[in-house]
């Protein structure tokens, strides 16, 4: 008999939520994770200096309260509580004015002039039913629930931004509001598809914000964790795992891992073909990363950027577009669109009193290691001059320390795979199952499957539940 129902490699967001739902069901799981601590891509450290938390790579979760899975889990028992700022996000001008996304579409509208209707008309038909449409959205595999509701979205979704925004909105200031929240894709706007990603964000934001934990993205992990244990879990930590001939005997293993990684300890079990098409499995630009330690507030010159934990620093569309463009061309923009959190706005606890902490990555080629510090740092001096007065302490991390730090990364790209139309759904390849491998038992959980990058946990959720059909 084995010793265990599943082993799952990896204590992510995605490799916890697996063992989560296989544990609900009362399977035995044991978690092997290769780091000292869960969290994978929700993690805290005190990156500058003593006192001042920083999220080592994500931050704000409008995916993670809005998940489908995640949103039933007691991980408020757990530790898990949600901070929300004022506003979603902002993103400001140069002229010293700003457009903010605000959880009322009506509010929204009053930053966007002649736009506010055709804001109201994209957005609010999405953002009323998102619990719905997040179904159907975050679960892409099978027949959809709401097959109205998921044409309409695809309609706008399949556009471009550029495309979506030229039939959308007459003026500059909706179209960069759009463009800030699309271009955490990492893709090209002009692409297809890209205006699926603005649309996620940017409903979600009107449904349930875009809110972050208090204390750090590692309350998300180690909330998951607990739960995990109480439901009579195990998790391993320290135990990296280089080959499936390491862990024990298990019904089913699953491997919160990317292509690469389930090449690398799984690739003599696999079918050549199946190696092959894996090995050909694209991944995203990278991203070069910085966290201050703050003396005071950023001081923007649109002061009410200060209501949004989030704020998109490139000013109107063309110059969003054109810094999306360069990284995939092996170019790193002299002026590159950067997204910034400011966390401890709403949660204290983030730095000692009257001190700040600040979030930064702008976009790069993978696997670059060109410092883009001064380049960020210019950009937002740009919008909130001083910004350098403040500085107490910084950290750098570029695509390559990215990756040594969490091998899912790989070159720096955060998304778990480059997100374009086919490898939106069809990842990591065209397949009836995109969990499952070849080989009986063996599934794949991470952000390399559908629905792709993002704190939601419905990757792994997804993988569990085809387990369980098994």
């Amino acid at each position: 008999m084995p010793r265990y129902d599943a082993v799952i490699v990896g204590a992510g967001p995605n490799g916890l939520a697996a063992g989560i739902a296989l544990a609900e069901a009362g399977r035995s799981v044991l978690i092997r994770e290769a780091r000292e601590r869960v969290g994978g891509g929700a993690s805290s450290d005190e990156l500058t200096l003593p006192g001042f938390v920083h999220d080592t790579f994500s931050t704000v979760h409008p995916l993670g309260v809005g998940s489908p899975f995640l949103s039933r889990l007691p991980l408020h028992e757990h530790g898990l509580e949600w901070v929300h700022s004022e506003a979603a996000f902002a993103h400001p001008f140069d002229d010293g004015t700003a457009a903010l996304l605000e959880r009322s579409i009506e509010q929204t509208g009053r930053w966007l002039a002649e736009d506010a209707g055709a804001w109201r008309r994209l957005h609010q038909p999405l953002s009323q039913a998102w619990d719905e449409i997040a179904s159907d959205i975050l679960d892409p595999i099978g027949i959809p629930r709401h097959p109205l509701l998921l044409a309409r979205f695809g309609m706008r979704g399949m556009l471009s931004v550029q495309r979506l925004c030229r039939l959308s909105f007459r003026g500059w200031r909706a179209a960069a509001l759009f463009a800030g929240s699309a271009a955490h894709s990492g893709l090209p706007l002009h692409r297809l598809g890209t205006a699926a990603y603005g649309l996620t964000l940017n409903v979600a934001g009107h449904a349930v914000g875009w809110p972050f934990p208090r204390g750090g993205a590692r309350r998300i992990t180690e909330a998951m964790a607990s739960y995990f244990r109480s439901l009579g879990g195990d998790i391993e930590l320290e135990m990296p795992v280089r080959s499936l001939r390491e862990l024990p005997e298990a019904r089913d293993i699953l491997l919160d891992l990317t292509p690469r990684q389930v090449l690398e300890i799984a690739g003599d079990r696999l079918p050549a073909g199946y190696r092959w098409r894996l090995e050909r499995f694209r991944y995203g630009p990278g991203v070069f990363k910085m966290d201050w330690a703050l003396s005071g507030p950023i001081p923007w010159k649109a002061s009410e950027c200060a209501r949004a934990a989030t704020v998109h620093l490139a000013g109107r569309l063309e110059e969003v577009s054109e810094s999306q463009r360069k990284p995939l061309r092996g170019e790193h923009p002299e002026r590159p669109y950067v997204l910034l959190t400011q966390p401890s706005l709403a949660d204290p606890t983030r730095a000692p009193p009257g001190k700040h902490t600040a979030w930064a990555y702008c976009h790069v080629p993978n696997g670059s290691t060109f410092d883009m510090s001064e380049r960020i740092e210019a950009q937002i001096e740009r919008f909130a001059p001083g910004f350098r007065d403040l500085v107490l302490a910084r950290s750098t991390l570029n695509t390559r320390q990215l990756q040594a730090l969490n091998a899912n990364l790989v070159g720096g790209d955060v998304n778990g795979g480059a997100g374009t139309v086919d490898q939106l759904i069809f990842r990591p390849l065209l397949s009836p199952d995109p969990y499952a491998t070849p080989v009986p038992g063996l599934w794949i959980c991470s952000a390399s499957t559908p629905p792709g990058g993002g704190v939601h946990g419905m990757c792994g959720y997804n993988a569990a539940r085809a387990v369980l059909r098994g």
